[in-house]
């Protein structure tokens, strides 16, 4: 048995439910993993404020959930990105459990099944052919793309209620179509829907269908639920339209299905210490049967369900005598620890992410970055393997400006791992590697800046990796990782995913379309960029749409983030957020 993969309890999902669990669990010292198939936050990431959170006056969800992920790591929890799919008893050694997953097995204990919910297809016509061409389910990702245009919103519940009020900061009007006679919300939240002037409500009434011209979505036909009437509906300008859905959720069950009771639903059967019908695996979050499912519930349920886990792993370890390698330390203590013994007697080891101080005066101020960012930036600095070069091609907008600026600064802080030269906006000098040319499939377009190195000759050659405009917002952590993945060592890989990626022979070209204000837009990103960083013949672009209106009309793009791949002369364009595997899925089915 690989000791590196036991552990007392395993944890598959990274919301909030899964990040309590994770932080409980590893804050008793049990050794514990939390496997995360996408992005660790779960579906409050893209909801843009959080005011009902107990001890949070007002918030994000993205920033929320990043803070829960950091309490998890800090006492030691494991992360790990990976697709569950299986879990069954240990036929070896009785009282162990085995978690599948595409990249391997995983032996435990104890399991908490916290892989919640994701948004529900209502199934209209017109609905999938059309997502991310005018049909969306994040307004905080894509309502910037209807500014001045008419939105329909489907659904009663708080989601509806609260991104219909969030879009009318963008959308001429809002059309909210309720199926039932009233919202199945709180009344304080439907409230604030129904006073706003911008919002025209529709009780009893469901969406039938969309239809579509050249330039996007131009018609739409609802019914009445009473009697079935129709409503053939147009914008009142003759224009295009999107339609957000939130009509609730759909479980993520269906890997446990036969391995632990569900209702007709779908969703698991838990008791009130989180016990499902399977000893030893407990559910926690959206995805159990329960009455209200709200961030401080998936965080209540994450804490319970812990804490009987440890129960339960504490007595099979004791009745096995089966112990995994206890957690004495966080991560980060961990990492500092090893850093110690790895470097030569008398020298400083380098800080642990996001809880060290400059020891450089000259870096303590920013007029464009605040503390906590250059301490993180002064990390990653720390841990570049070799310095970097930053190519700009400017032109003459205000958009160039701030991001020479920002580059300056960057470059300023770096303590020499970062130098930045300017070239005139013209095309960009043959890269070195023969078969790509800048301007052939992947469109020329500045405001940019392109990571380079030297090589040992001295001269520079592209890594593959450029942001088009200004690379801040949620994007300024995504360009960072971008860095330190283009410098070395960078961040670890999983699996076969090393392999995977130095199979790639054929020149492949990755761009990827977002929005700064994406919170499913960084992690497309950086596993794009991670590949070219591993593989000369990947080149990963990305492009604020804010900048250039050219691509979103030229690839229809109302939902972001957007990929367009080439690779051999074929492409394919693909919506929604991607880490490092299902980008290499994408690439090797091309």
């Amino acid at each position: 048995m690989d000791d590196s993969k036991l552990y007392d309890a395993i944890v598959i999902g990274g919301g909030p439910a899964g990040l309590t669990a994770g932080m409980y669990l590893a804050r008793a010292r049990y050794r514990t993993l939390v496997i995360e198939k996408e992005d660790f936050g779960g579906q409050i990431t893209i909801t843009a404020e959080v005011v009902n959170y107990p001890g949070v006056p007002r918030t994000n969800g993205h920033a929320l959930t990043k803070a829960m992920r950091q309490q998890a790591q800090d006492f030691g929890a494991e992360l790990t990105v990976g697709d569950v799919t299986g879990i069954e008893e240990d036929p070896d050694r009785s009282g162990l459990k085995i978690v599948h997953t595409k990249r391997g097995d995983y032996r435990c204990f104890a399991v908490i099944l916290a892989m919640g919910a994701a948004p529900r297809k209502i199934g209209f016509d017109g609905e999938l052919e059309y997502a991310g061409r005018g049909v969306a389910y994040c307004a905080t990702c894509d309502g910037e793309f209807f500014t001045g245009k008419d939105v329909i919103v489907v659904g009663g519940g708080f989601a509806a209620a609260e991104e219909s009020v969030f879009l009318t900061r963008f959308a001429r009007k809002v059309t909210l179509l309720v199926r039932e006679d009233d919202f199945t919300c709180d009344a304080m939240v439907a409230q604030k829907a129904k006073d706003n002037q911008n919002i025209e409500i529709h009780y009893g009434t469901e969406l039938v269908g969309v239809q579509a011209g050249e330039q996007g979505l131009d018609r739409a036909v609802w019914r009445s639920v009473a009697t079935g009437t129709q409503t053939v509906w147009q914008p009142d300008d003759g224009g295009t339209f999107g339609v957000f859905v939130f009509a609730g959720y759909v479980p993520q069950t269906a890997v446990v299905k036969g391995v632990v009771d569900l209702d007709p639903q779908g969703y698991v059967i838990a008791d009130e210490h989180m016990q499902t019908s399977r000893p030893g695996i407990f559910a926690a979050g959206d995805l159990r049967v329960k009455d209200l499912r709200q961030v401080v519930t998936a965080t209540a349920d994450g804490a319970i369900a812990a804490v009987n886990a440890e129960r339960y792993a504490a007595a099979k370890s004791l009745e096995t005598g089966i112990v995994p390698k206890r957690v004495d330390h966080s991560v980060y203590e961990q990492e500092e620890q090893q850093a110690a013994r790895n470097k030569p007697a008398g020298t400083t080891p380098a800080p642990a992410p996001d809880r060290s101080q400059s020891e450089d005066p000259q870096n303590t101020v920013s007029a464009v970055f605040n503390d906590d960012v250059i301490k993180q930036l002064n990390v990653v600095f720390s841990r570049m393997a070799r310095p970097l070069t930053l190519q700009l091609q400017l032109d003459e907008t205000k958009t160039s400006s701030d991001l020479k600026a920002f580059i300056t600064e960057l470059v300023r802080l770096s303590d020499g791992k970062l130098d930045m030269i300017e070239d005139k906006v013209g095309k960009i000098a043959p890269n070195g590697r023969g078969e790509f040319d800048v301007n052939d499939s992947l469109p020329f377009a500045a405001p940019l800046v392109s990571i380079m190195v030297r090589d040992d000759a001295g001269m520079l050659v592209p890594t593959g990796l450029t942001f088009h405009g200004v690379p801040t917002g949620h994007e300024f952590h995504s360009f960072v990782l971008g860095l330190y993945n283009a410098a070395g060592p960078g961040q670890p890989l999983i699996g076969d995913e090393a392999e995977r990626i130095d199979a790639i022979h054929d020149p492949t070209e990755i761009m990827i379309l977002v929005s700064l204000t994406c919170t499913m837009c960084p992690e497309t990103v950086r596993a794009s960029q991670r590949i070219a960083a591993a593989n000369p013949n990947v080149r990963a672009e990305a492009y604020d749409v804010a900048h250039f209106p050219e691509l979103k009309e030229k690839y229809d793009v109302m939902s972001v983030p957007c990929i367009v791949l080439n690779r051999g002369g074929r492409q394919t364009v693909e919506f929604g957020k991607k880490n490092v595997s299902q980008m290499l899925d994408l690439i090797d089915a091309l």
